[in-house]
């Protein structure tokens, strides 16, 4: 019951919050917000780029790239990646076990991975979120306290010195000058689910502040899944004048999650609420605290842009799975961009050059499991991360329309383990990687809403810990780096009642990082595959089929489209990051996402021409909307798997296609109170959300799925002030 002052507080707030709106005469309802909003949109902050500049700087990369509108995230409920990242193109991404724990892909990146994360990089505000090995945690975002977040597939992140297959997603925060002096936030639903945010945000003279405290607790849809979430977000910035603001950041959490375990189809068909028995009477969980410091500083001056950002995290992780994992890690590191804008040769020019750097300490001990506590000592370890990453890109306009782009980056990594058990010899071990990763492209504007792109890039990944670690702990695993060779082209744009993101990549993968589990779903390790290929197609598509229907107001569409741009403001901007329903029409629109993602083995000893497991080939979310231009929403929503896909390599076990239909409405509002119901799965289907991966089920029904949640409905209500 520890919530239940998080629960008080955010009445409270809300209580006050509109009692406060009800006493403001109505002359001064009118004047005051007016005065304040203007005066927050001629102000900006250097240190983060607000949602028409981030657009227009992704729309700038050769590549595949998407934005995603906090706001219309906060639609609906808003607890795990999936309901942040699901309707971004191009991005597999599926909660565990209905957890904040998923599964996170893109373009078949850490394809081995249904737990944590690898093959992706995550940055807060430009920040890594990773460890220096390059393994993450999703509990380290919070969905509510962010303003949007950029999504680059694949080598299109080298803008943030991503070297990995996947590319890169940046969660960005609000800051002073674009949150709600108060806010408060309290969803519920079910499964004893219930979510508590209170933020602020404000501007002082030179200064500005953004805090958000959350809380956020489940008992699950299935047995042993209870999650607790405590989390602090906060950033402050000064600025020195026009040209310079330094700006710190600091994160505190606490996550707390029970671990139901995998189980067979058989079992989840008999019923898939229950957990697998060695979960319960191990009481695996995954439980870690965690705090993060950081300052990211920027100088502005005559086209020129100079970025310098330090950070550090700690982490201290308990985890008990086959054996009790106790883990602390400290990760430091910084960052250091530069960016000119002036013309080369009387043509536009972007030229950008950065390095990374990033260090990791840990200390690794390993017990047996004895009902979730410390049995034995198996292992102890010291292990340290080394990453320097060198970047450099030139964007150069040969042409009006016509931008050549040409980068390059080198790595290096370094993986050192010493052995301080030494019950069974020494496993000490220092592996080092190191490689340069061209890429060059060209993009072609059609007009200054549409453009067609292709580049060719080389990607380069190193192992993390995880994969080099060896089961029972000690020492390191002999592994090479996975490489890619990716060529993609594509398309992006808005025209009339039509908003498309469409592109295509195959990539060609060396030594493939892949990870094999026994029947029973025990850890094996990391190999690397013979060879790999990954192709696929990733889009997302925008459609108003009606407007106008009961409210067409055009001249007021057009005023507050007007005054948008003359603020140097963004359009309302959709799931996809594409434009919104304009004030004074009202719309039924149809939008959504669809994956193809084809990855399989090539001429393997083992597994020959097997597609690889763990990813459906098609994928698909889509709603249909409508639209009320005051605020009111209401529509049904799919997810479709259309196809059952491997779970182990050797294709004897599948799981099955399904469908899924949701329904969401409400209602939301830059001010004042906004609310929602949203229903999920609403015929109960019993799917697997995804799956475990093995080398060869043998035909028997493996333990490798985890059952999605059954039927739900959640509901929200949100006040902002000021």
């Amino acid at each position: 019951m520890r919530w239940m002052p998080w629960t008080a507080l955010s009445v409270l707030i809300l209580f006050f919050c509109v009692q406060a709106e009800a006493s403001v005469s109505s002359d001064t309802a009118r004047i005051l917000p007016e005065v304040e909003v203007k005066a927050k949109a001629q102000a900006r902050s250097l240190t983060s780029r607000g949602k028409a500049s981030a657009r227009e700087a992704l729309n700038l990369v050769p590549g595949g790239t998407s934005l995603v509108d906090a706001e219309s995230v906060k639609q609906g409920r808003t607890s795990t990646l999936s309901d942040a990242l699901g309707y971004a193109p191009g991005v597999f991404v599926q909660p565990r076990f209905g957890s904040e724990e998923s599964r996170l892909s893109i373009r078949g990146s850490g394809i081995q991975r249904t737990f944590h994360l690898r093959g992706i990089k995550l940055l807060q505000d430009g920040v890594p979120l990773n460890q220096a090995d390059g393994g993450g945690d999703f509990q380290s975002i919070e969905p509510l306290a962010l303003d949007h977040i950029e999504v680059y597939r694949g080598a299109n992140a080298l803008e943030h010195g991503s070297t990995t297959l996947g590319g890169a997603v940046n969660f960005i925060s609000p800051t002073g000058y674009d949150a709600a002096l108060a806010q408060a936030r309290l969803e519920a639903g079910s499964f004893n689910y219930l979510r508590e945010q209170i933020s602020s945000g404000e501007v002082l003279g030179p200064a500005d502040y953004y805090v958000s405290l959350s809380e956020s607790r489940q008992d699950g849809f299935r047995n042993h899944a209870e999650q607790w979430n405590k989390r602090l977000f906060s950033n402050s910035g000064i600025k020195f004048g026009e040209n310079a603001e330094t700006r710190f950041y600091i994160s505190a959490m606490d996550s707390k999650s029970m671990l139901p375990g995998t189980l067979t189809q058989a079992q989840m068909k008999q019923n898939p609420k229950q957990n697998a028995a060695a979960n319960a009477t191990g009481n695996q969980k995954r439980d870690f605290d965690l705090v993060r410091l950081a300052n990211k500083t920027v100088f502005d001056w005559n086209e020129q842009r100079l970025e310098l950002g330090v950070f550090w995290l700690r982490k201290d992780l308990f985890h008990p799975i086959f054996q009790v994992l106790d883990v602390l890690t400290d990760d430091l590191g910084g960052s250091a961009k530069y960016q000119n804008r002036k013309d080369l040769f009387d043509r536009k020019s972007i030229f950008t050059l950065g390095f990374n750097p990033a260090f990791g300490f840990t200390e690794d001990l390993r017990h047996t499991n004895v009902g979730g506590r410390r049995g034995t000592r198996t292992s102890e370890a010291k292990q340290k991360s080394r990453n320097l990453d060198f970047y450099g890109e030139e964007q150069f306009y040969a042409f009006e329309k016509l931008a050549l782009i040409g980068g390059v980056q080198w790595s290096f990594a370094s993986r050192k383990s010493r052995d301080k058990f030494l019950s069974d010899g020494n496993h000490s071990g220092n592996p080092t990687y190191h490689g340069i990763s061209p890429k060059g492209g060209l993009r072609y504007e059609f007009n200054e809403r549409s453009q067609t792109f292709f580049n060719f890039s080389r990607s380069f990944e190193p192992p993390s810990f995880g994969e080099l670690t060896n089961v029972t702990g000690g020492g390191l695993r002999e592994l090479k780096e996975q490489r890619a060779s990716t060529v993609e082209m594509g398309t992006r744009g808005q025209e009339g009642i039509l908003s498309w993101d469409l592109a295509y990549y195959y990539s060609w993968v060396e030594n493939e990082l892949l990870g094999l589990n026994d029947g029973a779903g025990n850890p094996l390790g990391t190999v690397n595959a013979y060879s790999t290929r990954h192709q696929g197609i990733e889009t997302g598509l925008g459609v108003d089929l009606f407007r106008g229907i009961l409210v067409n107001d055009q001249e007021t569409a057009d005023a507050e489209a007007g005054a948008a741009v003359e603020e140097d403001q963004p359009l309302r901007e959709d799931l996809l990051g594409i434009e919104r329903n304009p004030q004074g029409q009202d719309r039924v629109v149809l939008r959504g996402v669809y994956n193809w993602s084809r990855f399989r083995f090539v001429n393997d000893p083992a597994y020959s021409d097997n597609p690889l497991p763990g990813i459906p080939e098609h994928f698909t979310r889509f709603e249909l909307v409508y639209e009320h231009p005051r605020g009111f929403y209401l529509g049904p929503n799919v997810e479709w798997s259309f196809k059952q896909y491997a779970a182990d390599m050797n294709n004897t076990l599948f799981a099955k296609p399904y469908a899924l239909l949701g329904l969401k409405g409400g209602y939301r509002t830059k001010k004042g109170i906004s609310f929602f119901v949203e229903g999920r799965n609403l015929t109960n289907k019993i799917y697997a959300a995804t799956t475990g991966i093995i080398a060869d089920a043998r035909g028997f029904d493996s333990a490798q799925f985890y059952p999605g949640d059954g039927r739900s409905v959640y509901s929200g209500v949100e006040i902002r002030w000021g």
